[in-house]
């Protein structure tokens, strides 16, 4: 039993001893630990000091004379704002540029507008008046004359298709004229592509009558032009469209066989089968119709293969 005690004794001894020699080293953390803890204080406040002296208003600087420090550790913010708010200001500039600019382009377009519409209204009436003498009944056009105004000398000439009724001494109506007038004639290098293109003008815009005798000068003129093609096939649409289908027809045959090759000739062909349906021909139209197909497989399955289908479901054909 002594021994027994004895080594429980020892046992014990040793537990406690073990347990000493690791609380020593928690001990010695703790106090490391404050001592950090002190220092950084201590440093937290020399920081303070150092930026803030004094620690009230006495050593402060009113913000709108103060100087920013070189080293201040706000001087790079600061920075960083104004420079953000410069480059939005030089964008809300940008864009009140461009909105100005819209705003002037808009502006522009609704005077040229304004005037077009007072010149519809009432003006023109001393063009009306200059043309009295010209005016005469038909479609006939006189090429040999040197126009200056191709649209007046068509306005005066086309009274009659103009107003829909018989031509009077008083020519063509002031807001007629003036709309015809305001269709500006390009002005280029090639003088023959101006005429031309005046009369698709003059055609897009409805001016069927003034089309035709602008359209028939250029071909007379100029039938050797690269777009005689284009003219003579246009013209034939400026009768069509005008409702004068037998005046349309001899303009697409004659396209069709001065240049097979042409630019417009296929389109030609099938104008002329519309001319003939028109007409109420449709031997003929069929004829066109079949030529068209022969001759220009590529257009009739092509750019012209919807009209090509329209106009032959309008007829049967053997």
């Amino acid at each position: 039993m002594t021994f027994g005690r004895t080594l429980r004794a020892t046992t014990t001894g040793a537990a406690i001893f073990a347990l000493l020699a690791t609380g020593a080293p928690a001990l010695a953390q703790d106090d490391n630990a404050e001592d950090r803890i002190r220092r950084l204080e201590m440093e937290v406040r020399a920081l303070q000091r150092k930026v803030f002296p004094g620690g009230d208003g006495r050593y402060f600087e009113p913000e709108i004379s103060a100087r920013p420090s070189v080293d201040s550790t706000v001087s790079t913010p600061s920075t960083t704002a104004v420079t953000d708010i410069l480059a939005r200001l030089d964008a809300l500039e940008s864009q009140l540029q461009q909105q100005t600019s819209q705003i002037e382009e808009n502006a522009n377009a609704v005077r040229l507008l304004t005037m077009r519409l007072e010149a519809l209204e009432g003006g023109g009436s001393a063009g009306a008046a200059g043309t009295t003498g010209n005016t005469t009944t038909g479609t006939s056009t006189d090429t040999g004359d040197s126009i200056v105004s191709p649209s007046t000398n068509a306005v005066a000439r086309n009274t009659e298709q103009m107003t829909g009724t018989a031509a009077t001494a008083s020519g063509p109506s002031a807001a007629r004229l003036a709309a015809v007038q305001a269709i500006a004639k390009p002005q280029t290098d090639d003088a023959a592509d101006d005429e031309y293109s005046y009369g698709f003008r003059l055609w897009d815009a409805g001016f069927f009558p003034e089309a035709q005798q602008q359209l028939t000068m250029f071909v007379e003129q100029h039938p050797n032009h690269w777009r005689a093609t284009y003219g003579r096939n246009l013209l034939g649409r400026a009768y069509l469209d005008d409702g004068k289908a037998r005046e349309a027809a001899p303009w697409f045959l004659k396209n069709y066989q001065d240049d097979k090759g042409g630019a417009r000739a296929g389109d030609s062909l099938l104008y002329l089968a519309e001319s003939m349906i028109a007409l109420n021909d449709t031997n003929r139209a069929c004829i066109a119709l079949a030529e068209f197909a022969e001759t220009y497989p590529a257009l009739a399955s092509g750019r012209l293969s919807g009209q090509y289908a329209t106009q032959r479901s309008k007829v049967t054909c053997n």
